[in-house]
């Protein structure tokens, strides 16, 4: 199963958040903004990094927020957030974070592929720096899509 859509609309590049909360909230409204949520669902997201920690940092630099499939997602979504200043989500090495990657689905099986997808992508170690990097979202969408399919309208 490939990576759901990144729209044009999904990806914010050169975001300012003065915390993590803010930077989660750019990948909800991104999610929003593209069709795939409800506003709601960036609380949600927020609501998981406060109750299980900054397990969402997953690499040195990049954090992928999601939450449960919920009646807040339209469909299977993925958004980009890259950040103008990293900021500190609390993790004991991958801090701080320059890219947010918000993954929104309808289904848990869903999320179990999307995420192996993503780690398709990230496993090429100049992914994140290009990603933080990328200077507008074609640049973003280039990024993604070298080494996941799918990952471009």
């Amino acid at each position: 199963m490939p990576l759901p859509p990144l729209p044009d609309s999904a990806i914010t590049v050169g975001a300012h958040a003065s915390d993590w909360r803010e930077a989660v909230e750019l990948a909800g409204e991104a999610l929003a903004r593209s069709g795939a949520t409800e506003e709601g669902y960036a609380a949600r997201m927020i609501q998981v990094i406060d109750e299980y920690g900054a397990y969402i940092v997953i690499a040195p630099g990049l954090a992928l927020a999601h939450a449960r499939p919920g009646p807040d997602v339209l469909t299977d979504g993925l958004s980009v957030v890259t950040l103008a200043e990293p900021v500190v989500f609390g993790h004991p090495h991958n801090d701080p974070v320059g890219v947010v990657i918000g993954l929104a689905v309808a289904t848990p099986d869903a999320h179990v592929t999307s995420v192996a997808e993503l780690a398709n992508i990230f496993n090429d170690p100049g992914a994140i720096p290009a990603l933080a990097g990328a200077a507008d979202v074609a640049e973003v969408q280039r990024i993604m899509a070298a080494s996941g399919e799918g990952a471009t309208p």
